[in-house]
């Protein structure tokens, strides 16, 4: 068994391209810190009816806490931080991520008032932009092509595992001691992972999969011709703001789809930690799973498959979404609400498999950085700000469904994300009869 030290002492750059069994683990280790990483994210939005009593927050408020002052953190450290784990330890940098990440989830709990929150809640932004990048290189690195997007997805499993577990476990343990002990039992699970994942994952070899050695592919990628390189490629702009304007839709709804049941729709909380954790376990986990294979299979074919199948998954989802926001009560409101979360991910596995196909194994972490730095800037940043806002806006002129009203206002966003993915789509065809012509 590898230790950190071993990949510290070979330069973060040791071993041989791993075995299927040690593939499968680090793919289950990294998924597991994902399933942290997205639970500590998502409690604020599980537990935002006690923590409104509590606190005396406002959906404005809270919008702000999930969304603009979590991603000021969480998008534009990911970038240094991105950087820095293509120079270094990708292994590394992910265990001090996790570690500082969930000692700031504890103080969550702990907070007294709601610029306490708010110093929390950025401190667990600034940990968990070390959380995601590196573990795409590292999956990138420990399964071929033809395989990376399965194996995405599956990681990708991460956000719906942990919210299903947040929404169980945050609600119920809610429920009897308070909205506080959720935050504080998930941080100290995981800054005891972060000492775990130090010690039990090997770094790979970067470009380990990719058949011959790239050129380059050890050399340590400069920072600001990578940066100019994916800003300038349209190719990785598209993806991203494809990307982004999708997560305007799910971080909008996912930081009030509770709020919203049980507000708009009369669900209780002992309700919603069983129906809507069942809802993301099958809705948005299948969705996960079904999509890394869909995407695989058409990828084999052409690489548009990277652009078409979130398009039609987003045209498929939107119909629904509306249905979900119509309906009278919240037994049907859920049942459509999960066909919404299996159409609404296929972006996910799609975008983070081009950007990490397209750019060399060195530039990797930094570009899976920038690609949620756009992304997550735009939909976690922008898209619960947006909701919260208007649901506010919407109240004070007397409107008495105003989550819903502010929730509705997110549809115009779905035909963005379609027509940004088109054109993707568009732009990759040209690409592969470009080479083509030139073979």
């Amino acid at each position: 068994m590898a230790t950190a030290s071993d990949a510290a002492a070979v330069g973060g750059d040791a071993g041989r391209p791993p075995a299927a069994n040690r593939s499968w683990f680090v793919l289950a280790a990294l998924t597991f810190v994902y399933v942290l990483n997205f639970l500590d994210r998502q409690l604020i939005g599980i537990l935002a009816k006690p923590i409104q009593d509590s606190l005396g927050v406002t959906d404005g408020q809270l919008g702000l806490i999930g969304g603009l002052y979590f991603a000021m953190f969480y998008c534009f450290i990911a970038i240094p931080v991105g950087w820095f784990a293509d120079r270094t330890s990708r292994v590394g940098v992910l265990s001090l991520a996790c570690a500082i990440w969930s000692g700031a989830t504890v103080a969550c709990g702990m907070a007294a008032n709601y610029a306490q929150l708010v110093v929390a809640r950025m401190a667990v932004g600034f940990g968990e932009a070390g959380g995601v990048p590196p573990s795409y290189a590292i999956i990138t690195d420990s399964y071929p092509p033809g395989k990376r997007a399965a194996a995405l997805g599956i990681f990708n499993l991460g956000p719906a595992i942990g919210a299903a577990i947040g929404v169980a476990f945050g609600a119920a343990v809610a429920e009897r001691f308070g909205w506080r002990m959720p935050f504080i039992i998930v941080g100290a699970v995981g800054v005891v992972t972060a000492l775990l994942v130090w010690l039990l994952i090997r770094e790979p070899r970067r470009g380990a999969m990719d058949g011959a050695p790239a050129p380059g592919a050890s050399d340590k990628a400069p920072f600001w011709p990578t940066v100019g390189m994916f800003l300038s490629n349209p190719v990785l702009m598209l993806a991203a703001l494809g990307s982004g304007a999708t997560q305007f839709v799910t971080y909008g709804l996912g930081n009030f789809a509770v709020l919203f049941l049980m507000r708009e729709k009369g669900m209780a909380l002992g309700d919603v930690a069983i129906w809507y954790a069942l809802v993301l376990v099958l809705g948005m986990g299948g969705g996960m799973v079904l999509s890394g294979r869909v995407i695989d299979r058409m990828t084999r074919r052409s690489r548009t498959g990277y652009a078409v199948a979130p398009a039609l998954s987003l045209a498929i989802a939107m119909p629904f979404y509306l249905g979900f926001l119509w309906a009278p009560g919240w037994a049907l409101s859920l049942a459509l609400l999960a066909v919404v979360m299996a159409f609404n991910y296929f972006y996910l596995s799609a975008s983070v498999a081009l950007v990490q196909e397209e750019v060399k194994p060195n530039q990797r972490v930094l570009s899976g950085a920038l690609l949620l730095l756009i992304m997550n800037f735009i939909g976690l940043g922008l898209g619960p700000t947006w909701v919260g806002f208007a649901s506010d806006w919407f109240r004070a002129q007397g409107d008495t469904h105003s989550l819903q009203s502010a929730l509705y206002t997110l549809t115009p966003f779905y035909l963005v994300a379609i027509a940004l993915f088109f054109w993707l789509a568009r732009l990759l065809r040209r690409d592969a009869v470009t080479l083509q012509g030139s073979a």
